[in-house]
């Protein structure tokens, strides 16, 4: 029997919530649980992770060693993680002795690998690019030259993929040198108008309830969010292809929580899944601000099969990410935080991560507005203002 299942009286009580994870998501998901006063224990790699001294509990420990989240789990009532790179088999065993792990080890383990992900949208006949699968990087080579495989191409590779890392356009056979031996994945490079997201939320109950679509903006370099962008600026008939999408990837999963979906916005106005992510996801966290429940609040609200919050904005909502610049790495200082701090409708949120470096991700700022036009402008002024460097 689930021993969590029955459990009703999750706030002030002894109830314990465990996260796999301690870094800005779960930091961001605490503010939730301490507005419910829910009993949070933590695990995470890095002694000095955003979440360590905010929760309750804090363990430091391999994410990815069998042991070290099994018996972390047999001490909470129901887990959950932050982030994807957590050992799928100690959430497999804890499930069968009666933990409850939202989401499940099974979709964790579909979404883990992407060649495994990818086969799941061709069975259940959810719309994907055209892909190829690779078991060693070095098998690039040979079906370029046998002219199974075409430039230019999306690579990525199977496992470990983060925020960017791990995916690369390749033009012709220079881009194949350096490339990793291990499992691998090519897709068709897809011309797009834009990348959208849509998050699902999914109790146990089966309740189903989404966000609206938004529209994504990459850096060019780092691969990484720039701006997301709350209502998308695209046409109904597409926004509602988009959703319809994104909630058939979670009804096929069964999955509960939170589920981010990935797409592509095709020319031709054809959606295609990109890649899922099973958790509170960086194009939800304008919803903190901008939605009558954000993406946080959701997340518990799924997990613990409590019913859904309403989802909608209360304004247009832009997320600016904050990313160390290029060229510093040391002692983090925000440059012009009093500036950005002047304008109207902006809302920074600073992780706590001490040490800057290129790319790293330290922070997000929120632009809200009843104009969705003078919200992105002013996105692109804290864009332009807010530095993320280091001093000595």
């Amino acid at each position: 029997m689930h021993k969590a299942f029955y459990v009703k009286n999750y706030f002030s009580s002894n109830f314990k919530l465990g996260i796999l994870g301690g870094g800005q998501l779960g930091r961001m998901l605490l503010a939730e649980t301490q507005k419910f006063d829910i009993y949070t224990a933590v695990l995470d790699n890095n002694s000095e992770a955003p979440c360590a001294k905010i929760c309750e509990e804090f363990s430091q420990g391999d994410l990815l060693d069998f042991t070290t989240v099994y018996e972390f789990g047999k001490g909470v009532d129901l887990l959950t993680f932050e982030i994807e790179n957590v050992n799928a088999d100690a959430l497999e065993q804890l499930e069968k002795e009666g933990t409850i792990v939202y989401p499940s080890s099974q979709t964790l383990r579909t979404i883990q690998n992407k060649a495994t992900q990818k086969l799941f949208y061709r069975d259940h006949q959810i719309p994907t690019a055209d892909f190829s699968l690779f078991a060693y990087g070095n098998e690039l080579l040979t079906a370029v030259k046998h002219e199974t495989l075409q430039f230019p191409f999306v690579w990525k590779s199977a496992q470990f993929g983060y925020d960017g890392t791990g995916v690369k356009i390749i033009r012709n056979e220079n881009d194949l040198i350096g490339l990793p031996e291990s499992e691998c994945i090519t897709e068709k490079l897809i011309p797009f108008k834009n990348e959208l997201a849509v998050i699902v939320a999914r109790n146990s109950n089966g309740e189903l309830s989404h966000y609206p679509v938004v529209e994504m903006e990459f850096h060019p370099e780092a691969n990484q969010v720039e701006y997301v962008i709350c209502p998308a600026r695209i046409d109904d008939a597409v926004a509602k292809k988009a959703i319809d999408t994104a909630l058939k990837v979670a009804k096929a999963f069964q999955h509960v929580g939170l589920l981010a979906v990935e797409m592509f916005q095709t020319e031709e106005d054809e959606i295609l899944v990109n890649e899922v992510a099973p958790r509170p996801h960086n194009s939800g966290h304008y919803s903190i601000e901008a939605s009558v429940c954000n993406q946080f609040e959701q997340h518990l609200r799924a997990i613990l099969n409590l019913p859904l919050g309403d989802p909608s904005s209360k304004m247009a909502g832009i997320m600016v990410n904050l990313v160390g610049e290029e060229g510093y790495t040391g002692k983090v200082h925000y440059e012009n935080m009093e500036s950005i701090l002047k304008m109207s409708g902006v809302t920074p949120h600073i992780y706590g991560k001490k040490i800057t470096k290129p790319f790293r991700k330290m922070g997000h700022v929120t632009i809200v507005d009843k104009n969705i036009d003078r919200a992105r402008s002013v996105a692109e002024k804290v864009k332009k203002t807010i530095k993320v460097i280091s001093k000595s």
